[in-house]
Order: C-alpha cells, then sequence, then structure tokens
C-alpha cells in the first residue's frame, strides 16, 4: 500500500463520523420545528451551530494530519550522534601504533570505538597473542590535526597499555601476508637481502651479525641455540657461517610473533646457501677498454687477493686504514654476503682490478672503495661510488659514510662527484664523509613485473644447481 493511500484510508473515519453528526442534527432539529412553536427560530440557532461545528471539525483535523506522527512512550530513547564525518580531502596523517589489550571479549571493540571517536580509520590490524593479553598493531589514518599525544589518550583511555606510535608512510600500506612474501622472495634471490628484510619487519632495529672467528683466528660468536634465542628485546639466530646474528630493539619488546616470523626468513637464507644475483654490466671506458661490472662474493677470494699482491701499500693503506699484511684477512668479511653487498670489477680477459663494498653497520652504512693501481684515475671508482650510493637509496638507507684520510684526494672528488648533500667530519687526520643518497633511488617497475621477475630467476637459479 503507498503512503497516499495509507493517508485516505487514515482519514476515512474522520468523515463518517461528520456525517452521522449532521444526520443526527437535522434529525434534533426537524423534531424541534415540528413539536415547538418557535420552530423558525429554532432552525436558524440550529444552523448556525451546525456551520460552527463543521468549522471546528475541518480545523481539527487539518491540525492533526500536519501534526508529526506520536512518539512510541515504551521505545528507548534515541542513541547520541557519532562523530561527524571527516571531509573529503581534508588532509591525513599515517600511523603505525602498538597497543597491548587484555585477552577479554570486547576489550578490542573498546579501543576501536575510541579511535572512531577520534575519527581515526583503522587500516589494518595485526594481532600478537601473549601469555596475559594481546598486542595489537594498528596502521591508522588520522586526520593530520590530531597530535600524537591525543591519540595516545585515546588508546589508553579504552584501556590499552604500553601503547607506541610512529610515522607510516605509503609503503606500509601493504598488507602482512604479501610484505612477508615480498621479504622471502629478495631473500631467496639475494644472501646480503636478509639483514635489510629484517629491519623492514621489524622496523627500527640494530642487527649485528659476527663471524665465527675474529681475524686473527680467535673465537668470536657465542653457541647459540638451534631453534634461537628471544628475549624481551633481543633475539639470537645461529648463522649458517658458523657466526650469530643479533637483533636488538631497545624501544619496544620483541613478540612471540615476531620470533617466528625472523627465524623462518633465517631459516630459508640458511637452507639456500650463499647466492647472488646473476646480473653482469659491460661498460667502455674514455680510453675505450671495456670493464664488466657484477657483484661478488667469497669465491672471488682468490682473484681478490691476487689483486692486493698488484696494489702498492700506499694504496692498501688508504683503504684498509691498518697494518698492510692485514689486509688479506679483511676480505673474507667483505666478500661475504651476509655483512653487505660488493661489486666487482673486471677487464676483458676476467681480471679483477676493482671492488666496492657497501656493508651494513647496525643501523647505518659504510661505503668503501678499492682501485688497482694501475686503473686508477679512468672514472672506475666513480663509477662504483654512483651504482653503490643508488643500491644504498633502494634498499631504504637514509645515509651512507666513507672512512679515509683527508690526504685521499681522488675519494673526496668521488664523493663530491655524487651530486649530493655531504658532511665532513675530520679527527686526526681520519676524514669521514656522510652522504644522503635518498634521491639516487631508481624508479621502480610497476609491482607485478617485478614479482614476475624475481620468480623467473628464482626458477633460473634453480635450474643451474
Amino acid at each position: 500500500m503507498t503512503e497516499a493511500s495509507s493517508a485516505h484510508s487514515a482519514r476515512r473515519p474522520h468523515g463518517r463520523r461528520d456525517l452521522i453528526g449532521l444526520a443526527a442534527l437535522f434529525t434534533a432539529v426537524a423534531m424541534a420545528g415540528a413539536l415547538a412553536p418557535a420552530g423558525p427560530v429554532l432552525l436558524c440557532c440550529a444552523a448556525v451551530a451546525l456551520l460552527a461545528t463543521t468549522g471546528y471539525y475541518a480545523w481539527r483535523s487539518r491540525r492533526h494530519e500536519n501534526a508529526p506522527p506520536p512518539t512510541d512512550t515504551g521505545a528507548t530513547a534515541p542513541s547520541p550522534a557519532g562523530p561527524a564525518p571527516r571531509a573529503a580531502g581534508q588532509e591525513t596523517t599515517l600511523w603505525r601504533m602498538r597497543t597491548t589489550v587484555r585477552d577479554e571479549p570486547g576489550s578490542l571493540a573498546v579501543l576501536c570505538t575510541a579511535l572512531a571517536g577520534e575519527r581515526v580509520d583503522i587500516l589494518s590490524l595485526q594481532t600478537h597473542p601473549l601469555s596475559d593479553g594481546t598486542v595489537d598493531e594498528f596502521l591508522l589514518r588520522a586526520p593530520a590535526a590530531l597530535q600524537s599525544a591525543e591519540l595516545t589518550g585515546a588508546v589508553s583511555g579504552a584501556g590499552g597499555t604500553h601503547c607506541w606510535l610512529e610515522r607510516a608512510d605509503t609503503h606500509d600500506l601493504v598488507d602482512a601476508p604479501t610484505r612477508m612474501l615480498g621479504m622471502a622472495t629478495r631473500t631467496a634471490l639475494d644472501s646480503a637481502e636478509l639483514p635489510l628484510a629484517l629491519r623492514q619487519l621489524l622496523g627500527r632495529c640494530t642487527i649485528h651479525s659476527v663471524p665465527a672467528r675474529s681475524l686473527h683466528g680467535r673465537p668470536l660468536a657465542e653457541q647459540v641455540p638451534t631453534e634461537g634465542v628471544l628475549e624481551e628485546h633481543r633475539m639470537k639466530f645461529r648463522d649458517s657461517s658458523g657466526g650469530s646474528l643479533t637483533i636488538e630493539r631497545p624501544q619496544l619488546p620483541f613478540t612471540p610473533t615476531e620470533f617466528a616470523r625472523v627465524r623462518a626468513l633465517v631459516e630459508l637464507d640458511a637452507r639456500l646457501g650463499q647466492r647472488v644475483p646473476p646480473r653482469r654490466d659491460v661498460l667502455t671506458l674514455p680510453e675505450g677498454n671495456e670493464i664488466t661490472i657484477r657483484r661478488a662474493d667469497t669465491s672471488d677470494l682468490t682473484a681478490a687477493r691476487e689483486m692486493h699482491e698488484r696494489c702498492s701499500p700506499q694504496t692498501l693503506a688508504l683503504r684498509y686504514h691498518g697494518p698492510v699484511g692485514d689486509a688479506d684477512r679483511y676480505l673474507d668479511h667483505l666478500l661475504s654476503p651476509r655483512y653487505g653487498r660488493t661489486l666487482a670489477v673486471e677487464t676483458a680477459s676476467g681480471r679483477l682490478v676493482a671492488l666496492g663494498h657497501l656493508l651494513w653497520d647496525g643501523e647505518e652504512t659504510e661505503i668503501a672503495l678499492l682501485v688497482e693501481d694501475a686503473w686508477q684515475q679512468r672514472g672506475i671508482g666513480a663509477e662504483l661510488l654512483r651504482r653503490l650510493a643508488a643500491m644504498a637509496a633502494e634498499t631504504g638507507c637514509t645515509s651512507v659514510y666513507a672512512i679515509t684520510q683527508a690526504s685521499n684526494t681522488g675519494m673526496v672528488a668521488a664523493m663530491r662527484g655524487l651530486g649530493l648533500p655531504l658532511d665532513y667530519q675530520i679527527e686526526e687526520g681520519t676524514l669521514v664523509i656522510t652522504a644522503r643518497p635518498a634521491s639516487l633511488a631508481p624508479r621502480r617497475a610497476p609491482r607485478e613485473t617485478v614479482r614476475i621477475q624475481e620468480i623467473q630467476q628464482i626458477q633460473d637459479a634453480s635450474g643451474r644447481r
């Protein structure tokens, strides 16, 4: 039934009551005219009363039709209005938040209601179960005007404890399974990617890879159980090369869920063994000689030692800042993908003539070069430095530093040739040059294209094995 027909039906009883009233009135008037001698006078009075009554009923009917519907007195009171919707185009900020809530039904709902009251959108949620509660990790989109103290205050008021908050960016919008698959793929392709994948997974943390023995053969790494060790702010794992891998995060405790994810990546890396991408780039120097730039690893130890023998003591001293006799002992560490990435330069005949290192040093990244004397001043060092800085930018390093001597004008000129902001620190003749390579990050291919290329590389590598 339509609204018009419903209203018409609702008005029908009023019309019938009016007709009945009029019929009764005329009947009374007719009886009064027949019985009383003053019939005409009574008839006029009855007509006036009839008009007044009809007008009154018409006014009353219109009033009820225009009035709002009656309220049911037994119904509950309406709930208060929720937060006003965010205006389109309003500036927002992405946050990563972690808090601990009681392991009770409804505790998460109370927390989400408090966030909704601050007009905060929950983009993703991960739970980390504990023995006495649950750690909830959120990715939030909040109004830019909302201060961090206001956000943490709302969470604390809703029962959240140990609240931790930091800014996020668009790279955090990827869901957790996709992020883990991407990190596993990167780790499978390149041994040097494991520390970077762990830093991406855990956020701000310090990673120490300790070799099994020092340069002089003294044991360094502690004996770590096969299943690893989980402490509140530290995790330890056994390295596939016999050393140890220690991860520290003072500002935020580790959870069993994070420990399990890290252990899975470490085990994947150990099972695949040492590996580097097979890419090789051929360049032509200004004088016409061709060189090949490729990734290097410990399989290049013999060729690197032979290059050391062809280098002058002064060149080795500028590179290693110590006794020249110890230069060969550094190579096992420098060429290991566990501690960073190394680029090698070969001549057309296959002889190694230069090495460039990008070394993970805790939360920092060191850059270093060694070019054989006969091949210096040909642009090789500048090309290596540019590629290493681009690698650092691609992996998310905000800065890289180079340690050299103040008299090493070649290294200073190469760093200045990057065209990046540089900071200089000199202490007792040692020069530390820090660059910020973020602007050198190459444009990435679409995610689908990159993933297809990575899968193809894995298949090719498996076929070669």
